[in-house]
């Protein structure tokens, strides 16, 4: 078994005929991620040819899932057009939708989270700005390196992406049973609890790592999670000592204070001239 993803899922690329959707559409097909489709407005009705897979471009994510069954829709569109993607992916209810794009507008989320409630939260979210999640040697939903890492016993949620990659590659001799990055957004989709509840009822999973950074208070609601709900053995990393201050949800340094603001020069009253 595995949480979110399995060989089963059938893959759609909002995005697919861009650069980036290209290339890392053409890295999930080598991981034998099952893509199905990809959709592109202006596109529709062509195919785009993957090293001799010809994937058909559809023109909206309704007509990908009528016509292939996809329950998955991965997204690789600019920041200014992915509020309108997510909410596409979440009137077409499919199952699962990864949000790659990083720099999306902290309301533009709030917007697609709270419709995703009211819809009934029948689309799980996951991101934005996050790898995607990986079930090794089953199927690839987003951005992560298929091959640092064998199947295992393992579950891993990480905020950070680079942290998923580093954590996947040391332990790569024990291997993973799925990998989940959620993203370090200040509103995000899918939360270490949501992964923390699936890997506890996943038979396949024996052992979770959860991997956190500092600001905001998500990594001690997890813990409190753990303490009342978690049978399973954590561990658990909580990386960095400061945060910007430029975040709004950062913590800052307190043995760092910010400079004093010097006096800004009096400028002269103005005259008129004689």
């Amino acid at each position: 078994m595995a949480i979110f993803l399995t060989k089963e899922s059938k893959v759609i690329v909002q995005g697919m005929t861009g650069s980036e959707g290209q290339k890392h559409t053409r890295r999930m097909l080598a991981s034998g991620t099952n893509i199905v489709g990809g959709v592109n407005p202006r596109k529709a009705g062509t195919t785009v040819d993957f090293d001799g897979s010809e994937i058909p471009v559809f023109g909206s994510v309704k007509d990908a899932v009528e016509k292939t069954g996809a329950d998955v829709t991965v997204i690789f569109v600019p920041e200014k057009f992915t509020k309108d993607a997510v909410i596409e992916a979440i009137d077409a209810e499919i199952g699962l939708a990864v949000v790659i794009t990083e720099g999306v507008a902290v309301h533009d989320t709030a917007q697609f989270w709270a419709h995703a409630g009211a819809k009934g939260n029948k689309t799980r979210i996951i991101g934005p700005n996050c790898p995607g999640l990986i079930t090794p040697g089953q199927s690839n939903a987003g951005i992560i390196p298929a091959d640092i890492t064998k199947p295992g016993r393992i579950g891993l949620v990480s905020k950070s992406g680079t942290l998923t990659y580093q954590m996947m590659y040391e332990l790569r001799d024990i291997g993973f049973s799925s990998c989940v990055g959620i993203g370090g957004d200040p509103i995000i989709g899918t939360t270490h609890i949501d992964a923390l509840a699936a890997f506890e009822a996943d038979p396949d999973t024996d052992l979770i790592v959860m991997i956190g950074e500092i600001g905001g208070d998500a990594e001690e609601r997890a813990a409190d999670f753990i303490k009342a709900n978690v049978t399973k053995p954590v561990v658990g990393y909580v990386a960095g000592f400061t945060a910007p201050r430029a975040r709004p949800w950062a913590t800052p340094a307190p043995s760092s204070p910010a400079p004093p603001v010097p006096p800004r020069p009096r400028r002269r009253p103005w005259r008129p001239r004689a």
